[in-house]
């Protein structure tokens, strides 16, 4: 089971020398666990344990503090007593002036700690992080969405079921593979249903969005300026739809496209991903000095797969270096350019008998602990996605289209099929996202980028077209999300969250 996450960003926004982002789901980082009354003011309280735990530092010249938001388990049926806390950090420069108010950010996943990027985004534009123009007008506002990291965590996938996961053939032809595969998904779908029952519907992205509005309410925003990246552009635009009035700037980077079912959006990543691959491979020809695979890159990644089958590298740690657990490295080091040299060194690597630089790269994606413990990562995204799907395909169907996309995407196809069957199993009642106008929502920026192998490119247009406010810029470059990558890119956005100036229309960016 590989259910690939739209939103693995947190390691490219990592300042340099940062420690590994992943973090377990017990509430850990110091922010405040005591619950609030729903419907509050955020009630502050200084945090700087947060980015030393995750960096080993906090940012010169920036505040951290830290507070909890209460909200109904269920939106649409609230019921007393039945909360979730909602988890959050506001960082705040000591050079504010003139603060306009608070920029939410969310890194997508689904799964993924919106605290975790906020303070990555605090180390400033050298570091990858935000534009000092930016942090001198808004508090940045991370925030775990609930069942996610701080906020109320959802845990229901053993660590060996987690490492039986990702190890598992990601491609199984025989019967009896297929069927060795399904039974372990079914094992985790039915565990998750047993553990948490009636309350999984309320893990949905409509749920989230509610709760951005509640966030919204509790930092004393009158409307909400927002940057969400991959699965937080569904988050973003749920909430426009749900709450168009109470928008004032939203930029939505690395687009999910509302409008696909969910065969048909996993099908968009598998050419995404396919895509993606083909540029690796060219970039790896061309720069042979820091690709040692390039007399035949794919031929490499295919071999090394082959070969796993009956005879995987073993590992330091007692595990092997499966197909699947190769497969899950070649997704993590596609998410950013520079994932590419790590990719054809770790195969490199692999083909001499040491797997340390493929596991890396792929514990790195699953937020796989030393000690071999998880976050909390996959559960959520498992939970949310499934929540949100209420078309998944039969077995049967699964089955069907593994055979087809093996044939259309040659390394990616078979593996995106296999990744619906979580869905396919998941006990819990369904409550899917609306797909519609966000009729009464200012000019929404809606940011793409050609080479994206997890939100393709042509995904940006789509959702622009959905919402009817969306306006598109390009950023012709690779990897997952745009901003803050180039100046041009950072100008168009920059000006957009500070003075509302809607990016000319067709906006180009080049990739450097």
């Amino acid at each position: 089971m590989v259910m690939t996450t739209g939103g693995c960003t947190l390691p490219a926004f990592a300042p340099e020398g940062a420690a590994d982002p992943a973090k377990p789901a017990d509430g850990g980082g110091g922010v405040p666990t005591t619950g609030s009354t729903p419907g509050a003011a955020a009630q502050w309280s200084p945090c700087t344990d947060v980015p030393e735990k995750l960096v080993g530092r906090a940012a010169a010249g920036m505040s951290y503090d830290c507070a909890t938001v209460a909200v109904p388990r269920d939106w649409s049926k609230p019921v007393a007593g039945e909360t979730y806390d909602v988890a959050m950090i506001r960082i705040r420069s000591a050079t504010q002036k003139d603060r306009i108010g608070s920029l939410l950010v969310n890194p997508g996943g689904p799964g993924g700690s919106g605290i975790d990027i906020a303070v990555y985004l605090s180390f400033g534009e050298a570091l990858g992080g935000l534009p000092k123009a930016v942090t001198d007008k808004f508090d940045l506002v991370g925030f775990d969405p609930r069942g996610v990291s701080r906020s109320s965590p959802l845990k229901c996938i053993s660590n060996d079921d987690q490492d039986a996961s990702f190890a598992a053939d990601p491609d199984p032809v025989s019967q009896a593979e297929f069927d060795e595969v399904t039974a372990l998904n079914k094992k985790i779908a039915d565990g998750c249903g047993a553990k948490y029952g009636d309350q999984l519907p309320y893990f949905s992205t409509v749920q989230a969005a509610r709760d951005m509005d509640a966030l919204r309410a509790a930092v004393g925003d009158p409307k909400l300026t927002y940057l969400g990246f991959s699965y937080g552009t569904l988050l973003g635009a749920t909430y426009a739809q749900l709450f168009p009035q109470n928008v004032r700037a939203l930029v939505l980077d690395g687009a999910v496209d509302p409008t696909e079912n969910y065969v048909q959006g996993s099908e968009t990543q598998a050419k995404g991903f396919e895509r993606a691959f083909t540029n690796f491979t060219a970039w790896c020809k061309q720069n042979a000095a820091d690709c040692p695979i390039a007399a035949d890159p794919r031929g490499a990644v295919t071999d090394a797969m082959a070969k796993a089958e009956n005879s995987p590298v073993a590992y330091k740690d007692g595990r092997q270096a499966t197909a699947g657990w190769i497969f899950v490295g070649l997704i993590s080091s596609l998410y950013t350019k520079t994932g590419w040299t790590s990719l054809a060194q770790a195969i490199d690597e692999l083909q001499g008998g040491d797997a340390k630089g493929i596991m890396d790269l792929a514990d790195q994606y699953a937020e796989r602990e030393t000690t071999g413990s998880y976050s909390n990562l996959f559960d959520a995204n498992l939970a949310v996605n499934c929540a949100d799907t209420d078309d998944a395909p039969t077995v049967a169907k699964v089955r069907a289209l593994q055979s087809e996309w093996r044939k259309k995407y040659p390394l990616f196809g078979a593996p995106l099929a296999m990744g619906m069957l979580p869905c396919t199993y998941w006990p819990g009642k369904r409550d899917p996202y609306p797909a519609g106008k966000a009729t009464g929502a200012p000019p929404i920026v809606v940011v793409g980028t050609t080479g994206d192998p997890a939100t393709p490119y042509e995904n940006t247009a789509d959702l622009a077209k959905m919402l009817g406010t969306g306006h598109v810029v390009t950023w012709e470059g690779e990897g997952h999300t745009a901003y803050p990558s180039t100046p041009c890119i950072v100008r168009a956005v920059d000006n957009y969250l500070i003075d509302l100036t809607v990016p000319q229309e067709g906006l180009r960016c080049p990739a450097k």
